[in-house]
Parts: structure tokens; sequence; C-alpha cells
């Protein structure tokens, strides 16, 4: 995490009062509820689904990301709360599987998905899942110390560099057939399918795991893939308005549908839109990848990630009860934006909390006021977002959306990591604290 000067127009027991509420409600209203309900004593890993008053349910398929993700919120909360063995249990539960299971031991890398009880169920494997089992084995290192841990993490990251690094044209492919053959696009770029492209999520979570795995091993390749991804990121993918274009080409040729109909645009809506969490997200990654590389005074990286946070705030904040809004688009003749999804995410709110409070560490003067931001958005995600009476977070806001109210609290797409690492790092930097 970064740590910068505290904003001086704020007092210090306003800021100490907000990190106690946020951190009584990471301990209380959220690892408290997951840990160690969420642990699979009969099948290894961790259970994936739950109701919205935790009762387990479905068929608790296990996906790399899911399985990943707690075992890094698990060896973190190691870190942060030594005191409860809990977390370390679970994070040396979650690495076991990760190990045995995940990873495959034929052909290398981590599968994509496998049902309850560690069979795939596909044999598509990804960048961002690998990403992913990279950022957990780094955490889960750096909590034990564990040889094993490094070994595997290292050989993650070699199957990476061997089959979805693109040498030629930089950046990493997303799909892959099971014994890494880079999966082609079907037909043209008319097709629904993401397969064949490059696109920013898997980017910028290659571009965290890079960060956290430098840290923990200082090689040489690790740092000219982490500079490759940042650079990529902060130069190519971010356009000029200070937004990511969700895909491209494999020669970087952005993927756009704003010329043609309402009807296509709609039709590709998954593959063109403006997300605004991914926006804020991103700018967060790219300012800890630019600290952990030892980048001195990287006022472009600085400049983007400002223009980022501003660009979402200037379109997607919803100014009258807060938050950042889903979706937004740029039609063909229009300067200004349309809200195609007022819809408010968790993981959205999540990012843009952390975010806020970065970009009010940098820039206390600033004209958007962003430590006034981020009070609003807290004060929006504890009310419409946390769920006092049986804790974590639902799954969108409920100003937006109140059926999230009786929504699956857990599935394969939904943990905690977002918002614990999200809360974890406001506590640290409400508190003046270094990591």
């Amino acid at each position: 995490m970064l740590s910068f000067t505290s904003c001086e127009k704020e007092s210090a027991g306003d800021r100490m009062t907000l990190a106690t509420a946020i951190e009584n409600s990471i301990k209380t209203e959220m690892l408290n509820q997951w840990y160690p309900s969420a642990v699979d004593s009969v099948h290894g890993g961790f259970l994936s689904t739950f109701t919205f008053d935790w009762r387990p349910t479905g068929s608790q398929d296990k996906m790399i990301v899911t399985q990943a993700r707690h075992t890094w919120s698990c060896a973190k909360a190691s870190l942060l709360y030594p005191d409860n063995p809990v977390f370390l249990k679970s994070a040396e539960h979650g690495f076991t599987f990760l190990r045995d299971v995940m990873w495959d031991k034929e052909f290398g890398g981590f599968f994509n998905l496998v049902n309850r009880s560690g069979q795939p169920l596909q044999e598509m494997k990804t960048a961002y899942g690998n990403a992913f089992g990279i950022y957990a084995l780094s955490a889960y290192y750096e909590a034990t110390r564990d040889t094993s841990a490094l070994r595997l993490v290292k050989e993650a990251f070699a199957w990476l560099e061997q089959y979805s690094h693109d040498r030629r044209q930089k950046g990493y492919y997303q799909h892959l057939d099971r014994d890494g053959k880079v999966m082609v696009r079907p037909d043209t770029i008319e097709s629904m399918a993401e397969i064949g492209l490059k696109d920013q999520n898997s980017s910028i979570h290659l571009l965290e795991a890079f960060t956290a795995l430098y840290q923990i091993w200082p090689d040489s390749l690790v740092k000219e893939r982490l500079q490759e991804m940042l650079f990529l990121i902060r130069d190519t993918m971010v356009n000029d308005k200070g937004y990511l274009v969700l895909f491209f080409q494999p020669d970087w040729t952005p993927v756009s549908f704003r010329e043609s109909s309402i009807d296509v645009i709609e039709k590709h809506h998954n593959l063109d839109h403006v997300s605004f969490g991914h926006d804020v997200e991103t700018a967060y990654l790219m300012l800890e990848a630019s600290h952990v590389l030892g980048i001195k005074s990287d006022v472009k990286t600085q400049r983007i990630a400002k223009k980022m946070i501003d660009h979402a705030l200037d379109n997607g904040w919803d100014y009258s009860a807060g938050g950042f809004y889903d979706e937004g688009y740029y039609f063909k003749d229009s300067i200004d934006i349309f809200i195609l999804r007022d819809t408010k995410n968790w993981w959205a709110q999540a990012e843009g909390l952390n975010t806020l409070l970065l970009m009010a560490e940098l820039y206390p003067q600033d004209e958007h006021d962003y430590f006034e931001k981020f009070k609003i958005l807290w004060k929006y995600i504890d009310t419409n977002l946390i769920d006092h009476e049986y804790g974590d977070w639902f799954a969108g806001g409920l100003d937006k959306q109140p059926e999230m109210k009786s929504a699956l609290k857990g599935h394969i797409w939904k943990g905690n990591y977002h918002q614990f690492r999200s809360l974890s790092n406001c506590v640290k930097m409400l508190r003046g604290q270094k990591s």
C-alpha cells in the first residue's frame, strides 16, 4: 500500500473516528462472517455460494479467481490480525487447494473452474485466473515464508511467460487451451466473443499480481513485465478522455462500435463501454505499481491516474446520493457521456473508496475535494451496501437495487477481496501507517 502525508485540512480526530468505524466493520461485519464459514472442510478450498443469510447453496463449483481471492484475504488478514489463528489456518487451507487441486500438474497453469470435489469443468485457462493465483501465492508467501509457495508462484509466472505473453506486441493473451495454446477468434470482430482479444481487465490484474510478486521475489524479468504492464495500461489502454478502453486487437487497435448503429452497440455492449469501477481501480493499481517499482517523481503516472478519477467523478458520480455508476457510453456525435447503467455494484464502490482517499492524500487542495467525496462514499456504503444484519456487503447499492437485499451474498464472482483490500488500505491511510 502507498503512504503519503495526511490531508492537512482534516483533523486527526475526524480521521481516527473514520478509521475506527471502518476497522470495526472489517472485523465484525466481514471477516468474521466469511471465515471459517467459507472453509470447505470436506473437499478443500472455499465454498463459493451463499444465500443472503449465509446458508451454503448450489453446486459449489470452485473458480480459480474465488479460491485465490479467499486465500489472499486470509493471508493478508493473518498479517493484520495475528492474534486470530483462524486467518492463517484458512490461508494454509486455501494454499493447499491451489497447489494440489487448482494447479494442472500435467500441463501447468491453474484450471479455471472445477467442481466442488476438484474435477476440472473447463479445459480453458485464463491469464486473469492465473494472475490471481500469483497474487494469492505472493500474499501467502509473505505471511508464511513457505518455500513451497514461492516455488509454485515462480512456476505460475513462468507458465504465463511461456504461453500467454506476447513477445512481439507486448501484453498477454487472456484465453488459452489447457496445454497453453492461445485461443484465436472464431470469426471476425463482429463476434460478441472476447476470445482472441487483449483486454484491460486481465491486464490490470496482471499488473496487480506482478506488483505483489515483485515484492516477494525481486527478479529482473518480473520487474521488466511489471514495467511493461504499467506502461501499456497507462499509455495505451487509457484513452485521451481518461477512461480505459476495454478490448483490443492483438496489435493494440482499440475495439470500438461507436460508429455503428444502436443495435450493434447494444449487441457488443460487453466489449465496449465506460466502466467507472475499473477506471478508479486501475488508477490505484498504477500508482501502487509505480511506487513498488521505485519510480521517483512519477509525474506522468500520477497525472493520468488523476485524470481517470476526475473523469469518473465528472461523468459517473451520483451527486445526489453518492457512489459511482456502473457504466456509461460516448455515442457518435455526442461530446457528453450517456449513463447506460446507473446501478452501483459493490466492488466499484469499494475500489472508489480506496482511490478517493489516496487522491485526497496526493491532492489535498484539489477542487474535486477528494476527502469529502471519500466521506460521502463511505456513508453511501454504510447505508446502502453493508448488511448490518447478516454481514458483508450486498452485491449492489440498495438505493438502485433494493432486491439485492435478498440476493446471493457470495458466488464465484463475489467474495470479499475488493471490500477487504479497500477498507484495510483506508484504515492504514487514515492512521498514517506505512506498509
